[in-house]
């Protein structure tokens, strides 16, 4: 059963089963259903929206650039309440780290395995993130599953907190359209928590997850995020999770089968993904052209 599925069969009003032992039989984390989300902070929203659109311009700022960054927006803000508001949107700064420091989670985590790599066809690799979706009264966090090779964005799901069900729930809905060799992410808990790894092995799936801190490992669904916000979420500006739903629903269906991409020479993401490889898709878009002339 899906997240989803299970949320679905708890029974909130019977008093003969306590709703922590029907959390403990359908395997949920009852801190996610007992979650009510709390009105953010006006002030801290706006800085977020600021942050989260000069993050796309630098990537490599973190918590004390952007400090001297929003000063020159008129923005005088303590680095403490920075660091705080990159961690509510899941971002931080890309650059090698020393390894001194342990884990704070107990995860497993895996190497890197694509460097080197020739990502050649369709199913090969599969990757995924999330990232913060500015709202009037808060904010959202969407995940999506993305074929390299083709750059078709196979599924996706929105949260209003970064528990790891909806991640896992995403992940199942992509594995309906086929099976990848390699998987790849980054180290947040999300993606390094036992559901998620074992729905991945359990399909006999090679994990991959990039360096902390360095987001340009995954760098396909991280230009998938720019275009997604330049094009769809700040020019549309959500009320509310419906809008936001269905929003960004149409701007995927449009980035899978209308928007050209310059790396897939001018063919759409759906043209790739149906060829089962870009060189196969070239080669039909030739011989059609051949008997036009």
């Amino acid at each position: 059963m899906t997240r989803t599925e299970r949320l679905a069969v708890l029974d909130r009003q019977t008093t003969d089963l306590p709703l922590i032992r029907q959390c403990e039989l359908v395997g949920l984390n009852r801190s996610s259903v007992y979650y009510q989300p709390v009105p953010a902070d006006a002030t801290d929203l706006h800085l977020m929206k600021l942050m989260d659109k000069q993050y796309l311009q630098t990537p490599f700022y973190g918590s004390r650039k952007m400090v001297e960054w929003l000063a020159t927006q008129g923005y005088v803000v303590n680095r403490k309440r920075v660091q705080r508001l990159m961690q509510l949107m899941g971002i931080e700064a890309i650059y090698p780290r020393p390894k001194t420091s342990k884990p704070v989670s107990e995860h497993k985590k895996w190497p890197y395995l694509l460097r080197g790599v020739a990502i050649e066809r369709v199913h090969q690799v599969w990757s995924t993130d999330i990232t913060y979706i500015p709202m009037p009264r808060g904010f959202l966090y969407l995940v999506a599953v993305i074929d390299w090779h083709s750059r078709y964005v196979l599924s996706w799901r929105l949260s209003n907190t970064l528990e790891s069900g909806f991640c896992v729930d995403a992940l199942e809905d992509a594995l309906e359209l086929g099976t990848p060799e390699i998987f790849n992410s980054d180290q947040g808990s999300q993606f390094t928590s036992e559901v998620f790894t074992g729905t991945l092995l359990a399909k006999s799936i090679q994990v991959s997850m990039d360096g902390r801190g360095r987001c340009l490992d995954n760098i396909f669904i991280e230009r998938l995020w720019r275009s997604l916000k330049y094009e769809e979420v700040y020019l549309k500006a959500y009320e509310d999770g419906k809008q936001a739903r269905a929003g960004i629903s149409t701007y995927f269906r449009f980035y899978n089968e209308e928007r050209l991409h310059q790396s897939l020479e001018y063919l759409t993401p759906r043209a790739v993904y149906e060829a089962g490889s870009l060189q196969n898709c070239l080669e039909k878009v030739g011989n059609r052209r051949q008997e036009v002339i």
